[in-house]
């Protein structure tokens, strides 16, 4: 997914609400994680997830969990 793609996904899960932040889905639960710990990675081969789980012990409840859902 290009930076784009994932630009305008990101501003796609914002403007969606709250729902999705407490979605299971990652990008919409994680995404003010993302931006506050891994803004600076580019998307692409589990760069993001990688990321994600390298800050766990600094992340949201929601973004734990929804991470944690994956791995089921």
């Amino acid at each position: 997914m290009s930076k784009l793609s994932f630009a305008a996904f990101v501003v796609v899960v914002a403007i969606s609400g709250a729902a999705s932040a407490q979605s299971s889905d990652p990008r919409g639960a994680c995404k003010a994680d993302y931006d506050k710990f891994c803004a600076g990675i580019a998307p692409g081969g589990g760069k993001i997830i990688a990321c994600l789980n390298a800050k766990r012990d600094q992340l949201s409840a929601t973004c734990k969990a929804a991470l944690d859902s994956r791995k089921k």
